[in-house]
């Protein structure tokens, strides 16, 4: 090879750096600094193109301050601050655009200017997306030249799906490399669901895809980060990591694109039509190291507990952190759901930042108390015990009158729970502390938890975790050492509500009711079809009533870190007076 044809590979080959970044919404001012720093990183590294998530100068979802046109207008002035600082890179960052209307879009920073700006056209207005309540529809493509390798831009779902912004970019604009800015929150199964994907879309395109994710806690969002690059023939070049911050710096050969696109004829006809849909725009590549560096390492994929453990941390970091709380408590029953809650507080908090609370009744077991402090002292973290029996007889006390002639039930055993989440609350009011309940999906389902009770809180970690993955969880989590004691792993389920009750005295084993609530909360399947599944119709009917009839109880619980595909509250939002029943 003569030093000319190597010095043509050299200028075909774009390193690119896509930066994996956790920025808080609404932190305009923070995030402008955290972007100018990874920017400074990613050119130390000789970065031509520099990518950041789907409005990332905002934070992803800034849900209703898009409505305030100061926010968005903010927004776009620190777009045009950006701009200034941005010489020796090309920077793609993502922020609300706002002109004539809004848009989610990305802009094309360099030379110290806004070289263009794309708008996103395919808004998602599905499942936790309401981007149609926003923003109005990009209707073309923009493709970069930097210095004879043609870019196209996309931001998130144009991707998702054949034809939009995609193909034009491609097989009209001839774009080698489609860049994907991207805010994807993280469910179950959702990394290779993504993996596939856009494995599919480079095929399909004859390119590479560089997609670039957000990633942290927002609410009850998480993002996975899990930035890809992909080749033409959409085998993974590069993985980000899944969960954390990384910088992922890769050289792309553009020239193998072209020459595969040699065979189809797509791209020479439509080279040659053109199509008014692609808006070119050259910009010039800075100066940097000639040598080059091997492509990033790909990261490994996590195992599906660990994915959705990581999960829970990281949402439960990040709610606690970004809202500026300083110490955590919660309630330790010496069962399996506080347990579970209370390790993966712990890690994602630290020992130092966490107290348990154990408030025992006369109900509760010997067993469970010595399993509560055995944890507490594997984890490290501080324990009190508060006991609730002679609050329990009070209220008996003040309530004698009107229950009188009634026999005890439900409203007896509720007012234990009650009085735990008032103890936990009042710490919560005097220390400025995050109460974070321990319920679960399962129980948040059918109603098996107590308002103003167990549901008494700021921050619900396992409220979409079913039971079975409660367990799931826990074992995965001792798969090492034996942090969660194996009694409370093994020991029947309880609320210690009253004399020798379990947990199945009110509802079907676990196993049973996880199936049937993931067939009609998760895939909306109707209690006939659920039936054909093989379970029992008169069960099925009974459980189905049991959710329906919670619904009231979920619209007042605290928000939690969504892990499935169909989550509570942004996922599913069912009227609490309806007339319809499901059948």
């Amino acid at each position: 090879m003569t030093s000319d044809t190597r010095q043509a590979a050299r200028d075909r080959t774009l390193r690119v750096a896509l930066c994996q970044s956790n920025l808080p919404v609404g932190d305009l001012a923070g995030n402008l600094e955290r972007i100018q720093e990874l920017t400074a990183r990613a050119v130390e590294q000789g970065a031509d193109l520099t990518v950041f998530p789907e409005l990332s100068i905002t934070g992803y979802p800034p849900e209703d301050l898009l409505l305030n046109p100061r926010f968005a207008q903010a927004a776009t002035d620190a777009v045009g601050e950006l701009a200034q600082s941005v010489t020796d890179t090309v920077v793609l960052v993502g922020f609300p655009a706002l002109t004539e209307d809004l848009h989610n879009a990305a802009a094309v920073l360099a030379n110290g200017t806004v070289a263009a700006t794309y708008r996103k056209h395919f808004l998602p207005n599905y499942a936790v997306f309401d981007e149609q309540r926003y923003f109005a529809r990009g209707d073309d493509a923009v493709v970069i030249d930097l210095a004879g390798v043609r870019i196209g831009v996309t931001i998130c779902e144009d991707l998702w799906y054949p034809g939009g912004p995609g193909q034009w970019a491609t097989i009209a604009g001839g774009a080698e490399l489609v860049v994907n800015l991207s805010g994807s929150p993280y469910h179950r199964g959702k990394g290779i669901e993504r993996e596939r994907m856009l494995g599919q879309r480079a095929a399909d395109y004859c390119c590479f895809v560089a997609f670039c994710n957000a990633v942290g806690g927002q609410d009850e969002l998480v993002f996975d980060g899990h930035s890809l690059v992909i080749d033409p023939t959409g085998e993974i070049v590069a993985r980000g990591a899944q969960f954390e911050e990384d910088l992922l710096v890769v050289d792309i050969d553009a020239v193998g694109a072209a020459r595969r696109r040699l065979h189809d004829p797509r791209w020479r006809q439509s080279m040659e039509t053109g199509d008014s849909r692609v808006r070119t725009v050259k910009v010039a590549r800075a100066s940097r190291p000639g040598a080059m560096i091997a492509p990033t390492a790909t990261a490994p994929r996590l195992e599906p507990d660990a994915e959705v453990y990581r999960a829970l941390t990281l949402g439960t970091t990040d709610y606690f952190r970004k809202n500026g709380f300083k110490r955590a408590v919660l309630g330790l029953s010496g069962g399996i759901d506080s347990a579970l809650a209370l390790t993966i507080a712990v890690d994602a908090l630290g020992p130092d930042a966490v107290t348990a609370v154990s408030m025992p009744s006369q109900y509760t077991a010997d067993m469970n108390r010595e399993d509560g402090r055995a944890l507490a002292a594997n984890l490290g973290v501080e324990l009190l015990e508060l006991p609730i029996g002679n609050l329990a007889d009070a209220y008996d006390r003040a309530l004698a009158a009107p229950f009188a002639n009634s026999e005890p039930n439900v409203a007896e055993e509720n007012l234990q729970a009650r009085i735990r989440g008032n103890l936990l609350m009042a710490l919560s009011n005097k220390f400025g502390w995050l109460v974070l309940t321990t319920g679960n999906k399962s129980e948040m389902s059918v109603g098996y938890a107590t308002l103003y009770g167990d549901m008494a809180g700021g921050f619900a970690i396992l409220k979409d975790v079913l039971k079975t993955w409660v367990y799931r969880l826990s074992r995965w989590r001792n798969r090492e050492t034996e942090v969660i004691p194996i009694r409370i792993i093994e020991k029947p389920p309880t609320a210690e509500l009253r004399e020798h009750q379990l947990d199945t005295d009110s509802l079907p084993p676990y196993d049973t009711l996880d199936a049937i609530l993931e067939a009609y909360v998760e895939d909306d399947r109707s209690p006939e079809e659920i039936g054909h599944l093989g379970f029992d119709p008169g069960l099925v009917g009974r459980v189905v009533t049991m959710v329906d009839r919670a619904e009231y109880k979920r619209r007042q619980a605290p928000p939690g870190v969504r892990i499935s595909s169909r989550a509570f509250g942004r996922d599913r939002r069912l009227p609490i007076t309806s007339g319809y029943r499901a059948r």
